[in-house]
């Protein structure tokens, strides 16, 4: 590929896909020419209604259906996608579950439905994509954490332990994989409207923050743009809160 347009005639599967992140990166990879499949869970009529926007502006894309909380979820997200879009190049892993919750109010219930969703789903798609990556001799993933993975924050325990782990699996998957073509790194943003994941009263929080304002969605896909069209970028977790936590 250029090396100026190295996403176009991409396939990209973007989970999560109905959140203000997974939709704005979405539209920026359709923008660059690759086809994307938008993984949706409980909320299919924004990835669906954003399929359908892509798809009259002459894009390559559709919108599935796919319950993370279930082990088989990553299978049957690429049997859907792949028979019509081709094999997965592009893996972003945007979908997060952010019930908040006391140390006290967590259940093992609770504890484990956090992890299927933010850190299993995400292991289980790289897990069955990577090998077509490699074989290409191409591959981007993508994982979509949070400044909590760092700090705790104030989720939930279940909540930054799944985030934690997820940075983990980055590095493992990051040095086995960088010399077939394929990077993997993570996003850790935080305070970002229209997620669904502010944890209290926005104006509160506004204040919090350094540059004065909430963060948003196409912030996050500016940041994730640059990160997947660089091929020597790889094994890093890069935040973006604002200058809340400086590092």
């Amino acid at each position: 590929m250029p090396h100026d347009h190295p996403l176009s005639t991409k396939v990209a599967l973007i989970t999560g896909a109905s959140g203000g992140i997974g939709q704005a990166v979405a539209r920026r990879l359709a923008a660059e020419g690759a086809s994307v499949a938008l993984a949706y869970g409980a909320n299919p009529e924004p990835a669906q209604l954003l399929a359908d926007r892509l798809v009259a502006d002459g894009r390559h894309a559709l919108a599935v259906g796919a319950d993370l909380r279930r082990s088989d979820a990553a299978a049957e997200l690429l049997t859907a996608v792949e028979p019509r879009l081709g094999s997965i190049d592009v893996l972003i892993a945007a979908a997060g579950l952010g019930r908040r919750q006391t140390l006290e109010e967590v259940s093992v219930e609770d504890f484990d439905e956090m992890i299927a969703v933010n850190l299993r789903a995400p292991f289980l798609l790289a897990q069955q994509t990577l090998p077509a990556m490699r074989a290409r001799g191409f591959g981007r993933i993508l994982f979509v954490s949070s400044v909590a993975a760092f700090t705790g924050g104030i989720v939930g325990p279940h909540y930054a332990a799944s985030k934690a782990g997820l940075h983990g699996l980055t590095h493992f998957l990051a040095s086995r994989t960088a010399g077939d073509g394929v990077t993997v790194n993570a996003i850790a943003p935080a305070l970002i409207t229209q997620t669904g994941m502010l944890p209290g009263n926005p104006e509160e929080l506004r204040s919090r923050v350094p540059v004065g304002r909430l963060g948003e969605p196409e912030e996050v896909a500016d940041l994730a743009m640059a990160i997947l069209r660089n091929p020597y970028l790889t094994n890093q977790v890069v935040s973006l809160d604002g200058g809340i936590h400086p590092r």
